[in-house]
């Protein structure tokens, strides 16, 4: 009994291990290692109460019938992770065409999310948006999604990683056409002030235009942000659940 109350247990750790390894917050490189660990190892804890009938009649003894389970147990909770983790990473690459739409893709600064140093207005909007995310409960929406997913996929039922791949490539178009439409006036922007300083500077080719106008499409770049950032943090948020949970 003790060998599969222990089994239980590290089947559930698997899983939820995995997904909070990949999810966006808790993945971060300015998260040390250690707390990682013991926040997976206390969620899992906490949730073992609820996963316990799921997971006890499952408990093999075989090694190759664990072994099999433990791998499909990790790859279950990493598709959980990273489907969350494809819709921030798709706000980081429109947080750096914003940036380099408005002119401050040059002022580079370290990451704040990742390792990769970023556009300060980048990493603005990914901080913004993940504080948000915290702020409003969004990870318990992820929790949720690991105990609701015993259901789906039990751990008797191995990963199938087509369906996996299906699933992920379904996050990354819906994510990504969101991210376009949240970004569409800053690139309407871009091209607008691009179009109209290529055209004065054919008018008057003695002049350096694009040096002149820097200070002007700072300006524009940054109150359109000021104008911008609430409503597409807000309407990031809205989508969050339906895009990555509510699958």
């Amino acid at each position: 009994m003790t060998d599969q109350i222990v089994i239980t247990a590290f089947l559930a750790f698997c899983r939820i291990g995995a997904c909070f390894m990949l999810m966006p917050g808790l993945s971060s490189v300015r998260v040390p290692m250690q707390i990682r660990l013991f926040v997976a190892i206390a969620a899992t804890f906490a949730l073992l109460i609820h996963l316990w009938d799921s997971l006890l009649p499952h408990a093999s003894r075989e090694p190759d019938v664990l072994a099999q389970m433990v791998v499909s147990e990790l790859l279950t909770g990493a598709l959980i992770g990273l489907v969350t983790r494809f819709y921030v990473l798709a706000l980081q690459f429109i947080g750096s065409a914003i940036a380099m739409m408005s002119g401050y893709g040059n002022m580079v600064a370290s990451g704040i999310e990742e390792a990769e140093p970023q556009a300060a207005v980048t990493n603005l909007i990914t901080l913004s948006a993940l504080l948000l995310l915290f702020i409003f409960n969004f990870h318990h929406e992820i929790i949720k999604a690991l105990v609701n997913s015993y259901e789906v996929a039990p751990p008797n039922l191995l990963f199938n990683p087509r369906s996996a791949l299906t699933d992920m490539v379904d996050i990354l178009s819906e994510a990504f056409l969101v991210m376009i439409q949240l970004g569409s006036p800053f690139v309407a922007y871009g091209i607008i002030v691009n179009l109209a300083i290529g055209f004065v500077n054919k008018l008057t080719p003695q002049i350096p235009i694009y040096f002149i106008s820097l200070p002007f499409v700072l300006a524009g770049g940054i109150l359109l942000l000021y104008l911008g950032i609430g409503p597409l943090l807000r309407l990031f948020a809205d989508g969050f659940v339906p895009i990555t949970i509510g699958r």
